[in-house]
């Protein structure tokens, strides 16, 4: 009976925002952005005033399949996850076995950066809201489709240089939320997804949301990822991101992140339980780390502030405080954003890379808020062919290859062991008088190796990625025509293998 009066009151509610919101014009818009943005599938969440008022899949789940996503399947959420992170770091700490002041080497006497005072002085605060030095997704290709431990991942961070001074700058940094992970692990003695389980997705009843791959065909239901590449997306396998959860582990549903933003934006309570204190709350939507914002331009939202708390993205958005996140996984793109103090929020989950993301947020938070209207998907379509013509990074680099040109040392020279510090082995192997790469920790990213001019050579994955595709590799050789290391070229915006810089042992 509780049940059924329950319905009718979701029932109701529903009815009386589909007569303040056109819901029918809202679920046409998304249609149709679906298929200009020729993104394969999509599902979208809306909530109002504690209710998922709106929840509905685009698209297929899988292109060349005919699978309609709904509001209940799953996508990897990625960075979407940090909020989690953050979440479980201030329950211990109203637990009494975390301080946010603590150092971090207190609870992890390991953890080094780039500077022995920076490494004391580095707090779980610190680590939550991307201050600590490190350039945004620095370091990503230590655990980038790795069997490395998180432990092992923490021990090598200190090889990495900074990108600015000690909390004087905004550094997107995965690799804290995966200390911030192994700090969970080590005062809980408990990993990071069975904390997940207990603390959120069990008391909020998320049942669909996992953080292993393993309970992926379980559940059934899911999307596959989809990379981007010669402008077609081209289906791809989920990445196994567990060991590294903290940062961007969780899969789940717009339903269930419905259920999230609710308790959310009731400040950690749900029914008779307060999961989060006053303090807490405050703690994780103050703005730790603040982004410049160009006082002398107007801007689409008329925007005054925008920062990082610890785990959240916040702003204004006209006039209101906007809570965000966004996450970007292999072939899934996603986005979380949330209105306060109009119990407002929308959640929108994609299967390819090209998504948008913000385009649906953006019209439909405006319609509910009664604010301009305004074709984001146009716009910002419109924004990201551009972008993409312009990114000339691979183009170039082809226009400058030099021809008939050859290596110069016999080709079985080039074969042979190269350790990188902030990573481990890298081999390259003579097969078949061909060159092949292997990276200890992740098999996926072996490759062949074909000339390309001189000492270069254009690396052929074994497998398509996501993130990159064309890739170069440059033997170095000393005065008497001995290698010493290898330079990675792989333009992209996310995987750094530049950063590698492996030298020759044998």
């Amino acid at each position: 009976m509780k049940w059924f009066i329950s319905a009718l009151l979701t029932l109701a509610c529903t009815q009386l925002f589909a007569q303040e919101v056109d819901l029918d014009k809202l679920d046409n818009y998304f249609e149709k952005t679906t298929k200009d943005w020729g993104i394969p599938g999509m599902s979208v969440g809306i909530v109002k005033d504690g209710q998922i008022v709106f929840n509905k899949g685009y698209g297929v789940m899988e292109v060349g399949k005919t699978g309609r996503p709904d509001g209940n399947t799953l996508y990897a959420i990625a960075s979407n996850t940090k909020a989690f992170t953050a979440f479980i770091i201030a329950q211990l700490v109203e637990e009494g076995k975390l301080e946010w002041n603590d150092p971090v080497q207190k609870h992890l006497p390991y953890f080094e950066l780039y500077d022995p005072f920076v490494s004391s002085q580095t707090t779980i605060k610190d680590l939550l809201c991307h201050r600590v030095g490190l350039g945004t997704f620095s370091g990503d290709i230590m655990w980038y489709k790795s069997d490395l431990t998180s432990e092992e991942i923490i021990k090598r961070i200190k090889h990495l240089e900074p990108a600015f001074e000690f909390r004087d700058g905004f550094g997107y940094s995965n690799l804290m939320y995966i200390t911030a992970g192994e700090v969970i692990a080590k005062v809980t003695g408990k990993t990071w997804g069975v904390n997940v389980q207990e603390r959120i997705l069990t008391p909020l009843e998320m049942k669909r949301t996992i953080y292993s791959l393993q309970q992926l065909e379980p559940q059934g239901n899911f999307a596959t990822p989809h990379a981007f590449e010669n402008n077609e997306n081209h289906p791809i396998s989920y990445v196994d991101w567990e060991e590294v959860a903290a940062l961007g582990g969780l899969i789940s549903s717009v339903n269930d992140m419905g259920r999230w933003m609710i308790f959310n934006m009731n400040h950690g309570i749900i029914g008779n339980d307060t999961l989060l204190t006053t303090d807490s709350r405050n703690m994780m939507w103050k703005m730790h780390n603040s982004y410049t914002v160009d006082r002398t331009k107007t801007n689409d939202f008329n925007a005054h502030f925008r920062g990082y708390g610890l785990g959240w993205g916040l702003a204004d958005y006209y006039g209101r405080l906007r809570v965000s996140h966004g996450g970007g996984y292999d072939g899934m793109i996603s986005s979380v954003n949330m209105i306060p103090d109009e119990k407002l929020g929308v959640v929108v989950l994609t299967n390819g890379m090209n998504a948008p993301t913000a385009a649906v947020t953006y019209y439909a938070l405006n319609a509910f808020l009664g604010e301009e209207e305004k074709d984001w998907s146009a716009e910002i379509l419109e924004q990201s062919k551009k972008q993409m013509e312009q990114d000339t990074r691979i183009s170039s680099r082809e226009e400058k290859r030099v021809p008939n040109t050859a290596p110069s040392l016999p080709i079985e020279k080039y074969a042979g062991i190269y350790n990188s510090a902030i990573y481990g082995k890298i081999e390259v192997k003579l097969e078949n008088n061909t060159l092949r790469i292997y990276f200890e920790h992740a098999p996926e990213l072996a490759a062949t190796l074909e000339h390309w001019h001189y000492d270069v050579w254009k690396i052929n994955w074994d497998y398509t990625h996501a993130w990159f595709s064309f890739g170069t590799v440059k033997f170095n050789t000393t005065n008497n025509l001995e290698i010493s290391g290898l330079d990675f070229d792989v333009p992209n915006n996310d995987i750094f293998f530049d950063e590698l810089k492996p030298i020759r042992v044998n």
